[in-house]
């Protein structure tokens, strides 16, 4: 490929004319973002609604005091929400800004990194292996370069493009899968042929989760009920008073208190914000279905290279055929040394992407006289890419008076499948190939060609091949993967590695990292052969998978997923996309994965480090944690109130009307934040990690944990009744019965929100530091309940008369003790479960 071309790129000038005319490089997508969004949003919510009717029946009434409170109210419900759904979109903001891929631009005769959006008609590009395409364009050069088109024709081989006259097209959206070519954008955003498919793609909705249909299943059971309770208590005090709007917004009160509306708000705080979390410590999360999916994660598939290992290939030794010479220092190289050496490099791309070949140029540049790479002077005819079974790639070279060099280099089996050999020299590749493999190297085979013709057969494995030898490289274990791997154990996620590498070297890398059941290693051919009964038996139990290939990584990831398991995969290269799709959570890295494997991936560890998914994989368990305890918290809280709403007027109470509307959004302004802010916010408990993983279909509220959350609410109500008796008995007014209640209630929703932060442990445990949020909102909570019994307007409107200190110590310690009782039953269970624990070990 030629070097920069003749073209200086784009003057900023003519980027911002081009910009003008064309546009930016961004389809069309449906807007979901800006304030004007989040107001539409906010104001389609239910309890807006409901409170909207409200202030309607309140001024039909005559009752303008209250129905300006009500619109008080409509503010302050419309502002959280506002805020809350305002800090969810920044959080996914900022995870898009992180997922949108870079490219190599010429502009103002420099080469700069550009975002894909930056991109304008004119631009001149680099692209590589791994790229996709940012926008059509024309090849202006190339080098062994191929495109995967699939995404626009459905046809899956690459197609090959050249730089010609005219010069091949480009088109948005589409996979460099071999070289590198310079090339030059045409056209960007909605003109390019991508546009026209992606219009259609956007119109299909997403799917939704399973936890998203759990919750939104809840929510459409919990608005059913409360949908019948509204018209019962409509028509019960409709009959008995016959005043309409009275009866109408007694039912309205009964229907605010139903509503659940904070766990869909709390379901999407929580995944928002977890992603968020995630890539502050270097985890881009691009689904957020992959943030429910981490806690459930029983398997992960890892790829060797990179991710157990540095990443760093140093060549470490040769073994030149010819002489039977064994080479590892290359301080001064025989001729025989330096042709293979010289054909390895050859073999290599010129600007590469493999390690592997990064080092070969490297080291022949330091051993060569004249320190020029090996491609000087050649100009490349045709290259042939990587693949076969195992893979091998060759390129042809023309140089000075049409001397013609074919170099190939590959898998050892692959060139002694190619080439004729001798009985002898197959026996000293073997036995070289197994002694390096034995030390953990990995082991390439180098050959030539000395094929004439001009007309090339399709495939390189037709060639005429002879062997020069093998270049061997060492690639060390990462520091500190044996932790990380003990810690996948741990947390009960098994541990296999899916690799391309020879199964001695696998075996060898294996052991060095303390992989459990090392030994159990098939190959991808050995995978292929298996029939499907056989494959699902097998893949549980087999730990290493040697020379694999993309068919064999997804047969591997669809078998275990057939089995149950909940499959996490790592991949970095462009025929990784397949088997990452296929994964529950496909991780691609941020440093050496190519675009198409960031691209198919649900989630990319930014720093290729494998100790990130630990990480991931508890704040996965945390926040399907937190999540459920936000939920139970809710319907607790919810309990007392459709209680104390419901039961006066069914059973014709002495004080029929507990709380009105305003009481009603007082609770939900204190119950909406502290679930989905608070809880979120509450970090992972101790031995989290150490269980194990959830499974997948578990029900995130299940009809036990409903039952014991209706328990606590129902406990709480009672506690208010007897308040209520008390009162009555002691001959209280309505208005400090229910100052009395609402005293009660808030108590009790204190002690509630403390408790309720895990469902292990003593009350002390609920009371430990880690989550400044939750003391700050409980302070808040108090001092706004002490301002509406301080300022005489507001009592009024609550309708609450202070009671004496005595009534009021009383309410504190009933709404109290209401809740504490669940402290001692939570005690009482971790003891139980210790010696059940200590008997399991």
């Amino acid at each position: 490929m030629k070097d920069p071309l003749k073209d200086n790129g784009l003057t900023s000038d003519q980027v911002e004319a081009s910009r003008k005319q064309h546009g930016q490089n961004m389809l069309k997508k449906q807007k979901s973002s800006g304030l004007w969004f989040i107001l539409k949003a906010a104001a389609a919510e239910p309890m807006l609604m409901l409170l909207v009717a409200a202030a309607v029946i309140y001024f039909l009434m005559g009752s303008t005091q209250e129905a300006v409170i009500m619109l008080v109210a409509i503010g302050l419900v419309a502002t959280i929400s506002i805020i809350q759904e305002s800090r969810t979109r920044r959080a996914l903001v900022s995870l898009e800004n992180f997922t949108s891929p870079a490219y190599r631009v010429l502009r103002d005769r420099v080469w700069t990194l550009l975002k894909s959006e930056a991109l304008v008609v004119g631009d001149t590009v680099e692209l590589g292996e791994g790229n996709l395409v940012p926008a059509d364009a024309i090849v202006l050069s190339a080098d062994d370069f191929s495109v995967n088109e699939s995404i626009l024709t459905g046809e899956s081989m690459p197609v090959y493009k050249l730089a010609g006259s005219p010069p091949d097209p480009l088109f948005a959206g589409t996979q460099v899968t071999s070289g590198q070519a310079v090339c030059r954008i045409t056209a960007v955003g909605g003109a390019t042929r991508l546009a026209r498919i992606g219009s259609s793609i956007a119109s299909i909705p997403a799917a939704k989760s399973v936890l998203q249909v759990q919750i939104r299943r809840l929510v459409r059971d919990m608005a059913i009920i409360g949908a019948i309770i509204f018209v019962a208590v409509w028509a019960i005090r409709f009959a008995r008073s016959g005043d309409l709007p009275g009866s109408l917004l007694g039912a309205l009160t009964l229907a605010m208190s139903i509503l659940p509306e904070e766990i869909p708000v709390a379901f999407a705080t929580f995944m928002a914000l977890g992603a968020y979390r995630l890539m502050k410590e270097g985890i881009v999360v691009k689904q957020m279905q992959t943030v429910e999916a981490l806690g459930s994660a029983t398997v992960i598939c890892t790829d060797k290279t990179g991710t157990l290992t540095e990443n760093k290939m140093s060549l470490c030794g040769m073994f030149v055929l010819d002489g039977r010479e064994l080479v590892t220092d290359f301080s001064s190289l025989s001729a025989g040394a330096t042709q293979l050496l010289y054909h390895a490099a050859l073999a290599s791309e010129i600007s590469p992407f493999d390690p592997m070949e990064a080092e070969l140029h490297r080291v022949f540049g330091k051993t060569s006289p004249t320190g020029l790479p090996a491609y000087d002077g050649l100009t490349m005819l045709l290259g042939y890419p990587l693949e076969g079974k195992p893979p091998m790639m060759t390129h042809v070279w023309q140089g000075k008076e049409n001397q013609r060099i074919i170099a190939v280099k590959g898998a050892p089996e692959a060139l002694m499948n190619v080439c004729a050999l001798s009985a002898k020299d197959r026996a000293a590749l073997l036995d070289a190939t197994g002694s390096f493999t034995s030390k953990g190297f990995r082991v390439l085979a180098v050959g030539k060609s000395d094929f004439q013709g001009t007309d090339f057969p399709e495939s390189q494995q037709n060639l005429p091949f002879q062997p020069l030898g093998l270049v061997a490289f060492y690639d060390p274990p990462k520091a500190g993967i044996k932790q990380v791997l003990e810690a996948f154990y741990q947390a009960g996620v098994q541990v296999k590695i899916l690799t391309g590498d020879n199964p001695v070297t696998a075996a060898y890398i294996a052991r060095q990292i303390g992989l459990r059941d090392g030994e159990r290693i098939a190959t991808g051919e050995q995978i292929m052969a298996l029939d499907e009964q056989a494959l699902l038996k097998e893949v549980g139990r087999i730990t290493v998978f040697a020379r694999m290939f993309p068919e064999a990584k997804l047969s591997v990831i669809r078998a275990l997923k057939a089995q149950g398991e909940i499959v996490a995969m790592t991949g970095d290269g462009v025929n990784d996309g397949p088997a990452l799709k296929a994964a529950d959570i496909g991780i691609a890295m941020g440093r050496k994965g190519t675009e198409i494997a960031r691209q198919a991936s649900a989630l990319i560890l930014l720093n290729d480090d494998l100790g990130g998914m630990v990480t991931a994989i508890e704040s996965g368990r945390r926040i399907y944690v937190n999540l459920r305890n936000a939920i139970r918290y809710i319907v607790a809280i919810h309990t007392p109130l459709i209680l104390l709403v419901f039961l006066p007027l069914a059973l014709n109470w002495t004080y029929p009307v507990i709380f009105d509307p305003v009481h009603i959004i007082f609770f939900e302004l204190i119950m909406g934040p502290t679930c989905s802010i608070v809880y979120e916010n509450e970090p992972a408990r101790a031995g989290l990690l150490k269980e194990k993983p959830r499974p997948a279909t578990s029900r995130l509220f299940g009809l036990r944990e409903l039952a014991f959350s209706i328990l606590q609410g129902v406990v709480i109500a009672a506690a208010l009744i007897v308040i209520y008796q008390i009162a009555l008995s002691g001959g209280q007014t309505e208005d400090a019965t229910r100052a009395m209640i609402f005293i009660g209630l808030i108590s009790a929703n204190i002690a509630l929100t403390t408790t309720n932060r895990s469902y292990q442990g003593s009350l002390g445990e609920s009371l430990k530091p880690g989550n400044k949020l939750i003391f700050y909102t409980l302070a808040i909570n108090i001092c706004l309940t002490v301002l509406i019994f301080l300022i005489p307007a507001v009592s009024g409107l609550f309708r609450l008369s202070m009671p004496d200190t005595g009534k009021v110590l009383f309410s504190i310690g009933c709404g109290m003790a209401s809740v504490l009782w669940f402290g001692i039953y939570k005690l009482l269970m971790g003891t139980l479960r210790k010696p059940a624990t200590a008997s399991a070990c």
